[in-house]
């Protein structure tokens, strides 16, 4: 008898989601707005503003994906066609794809060994030689890459010397924080993701952080199709479909009560890979650099030493789909995809290492004692431990 599949990240209910959900449906709020859109964004907004440090204002506008607000923070950034924005190569497609919805051209660059995230030294050789050859970049996507924060100081450091503003990619990363400040306020622009397979889920949704509410008013605006203020329709600008609905929201205000919950299971998660590979030579476990960084281990990702080890990544991952058991190959860089060969890239190849030897381990905060023990021989019988 096949054994149950073991998810590498599968949505995690809290239990009072249903409350926020049926209150919509007896109001008949079943349309992109509504109080539990307001409630969610609310939410999120005294979530994020929850800061050891200074307080930064937070104004948050809630969308139907993260997708949909990395395009709306490329259009509040200005970016035209022809225009160039940098992106880390070491991330999902749809950090990249809006870039290139507006016809500007990304300029890919490599990770640095420390956080797997932008490389700080990698991104001024690339604005240095974008700005040589007459196309300084237009913003930065930034990306915290698995929830680990990037090098935000020195990323920060290199975009104020060009005057550049930094788009921060915080899909995967609600819940980390740096310097006690959390992922999604450092940039001009923060974009979080709520798709089903994050720390929380609305089924399919994301948000836009901005630190003015003139800005999120404009993105709200832009969100619901560009609206005039007029009895009818009227629209002086393209707008789009981009609001999240309120029977969406209402499971992010349910998901919201147990995040800091789903976020120290996912921690728990990375110190039991910790615990079961700490003997096995060859194969590390990835987390924080130092005390500056606290992650929410949205995915816990190990690399392998096929020179150590003797066995590679891939025969790892296909052992343990027989098992039943997802695992996954690291995020394939952009600038290795085919859709973006011909763009520019920058780096010295550590993403291309990355993803040669990298995996994601099953992470949810819903895996069982039973599912950790699956894991644990799983692994054991792999590599002879």
């Amino acid at each position: 008898m096949e054994q149950s599949k073991i998810w590498l990240s599968s949505p995690h209910m809290g239990g009072t989601e249903q409350k926020f959900v049926n209150e919509a449906f007896d109001a008949n709020w079943i349309a992109p707005l509504g109080p539990n859109v307001t409630g969610f964004e609310i939410d999120i907004e005294n979530y994020l503003s929850n800061s050891k440090h200074e307080e930064t204002p937070v104004h948050v506008a809630a969308l139907s994906s993260g997708t949909a607000a990395l395009h709306l923070a490329l259009i509040l950034l200005d970016v035209k066609p022809n225009d160039e924005v940098i992106c880390q190569s070491m991330t999902f497609a749809a950090s990249a794809n809006p870039i290139m919805y507006l016809g500007a051209t990304p300029v890919f660059v490599d990770s640095e060994k420390d956080t797997l995230n932008l490389c700080p030294i990698q991104l001024e050789k690339a604005i240095e030689d974008r700005i040589s050859k007459g196309k300084k970049p237009k913003a930065i996507i930034a990306v915290h890459l698995y929830g680990m924060p990037y090098k935000v100081d020195d990323i920060q450091q290199v975009a104020d010397k060009f005057g550049i503003p930094i788009i921060e990619d915080s899909a995967e990363a609600l819940g980390s924080s740096y310097k006690g400040r959390k992922c999604g306020t450092f940039g001009e622009i923060g974009v979080l993701s709520f798709n089903g397979n994050k720390i929380i889920t609305t089924s399919g949704g994301g948000a836009l952080i901005v630190n003015k509410k003139a800005v999120k008013q404009k993105a709200i605006f832009l969100a619901t199709q560009a609206r005039d203020d007029a009895p009818h329709y009227q629209h002086t600008e393209i707008g789009y479909n981009y609001r999240l609905s309120n029977i969406s929201a209402g499971i992010g205000r349910g998901q919201m009560e147990v995040l800091d919950k789903h976020v120290n299971l996912r921690r728990e998660m990375n110190l039991f890979y910790q615990d079961v590979f700490s003997n096995i030579e060859g194969v590390t476990v990835y987390s924080e650099p130092n005390d500056d960084y606290f992650c929410n281990n949205w995915l816990t990702i190990i690399s392998v030493d096929e020179n150590i080890t003797g066995k590679n990544r891939e025969e790892f991952r296909l052992y343990m789909e027989a098992l039943n058991i997802e695992c996954r190959p690291l995020w394939k860089p952009m600038h290795l995809q085919p859709v973006f060969k011909n763009m520019p890239f920058y780096g010295n190849g550590l993403a291309e290492e990355l993803f040669e030897s990298g995996l994601c381990l099953p992470s949810g905060s819903n895996l069982a004692n039973q599912d950790r023990e699956r894991l644990r021989t799983g692994i054991n019988e792999f590599f002879g431990a």
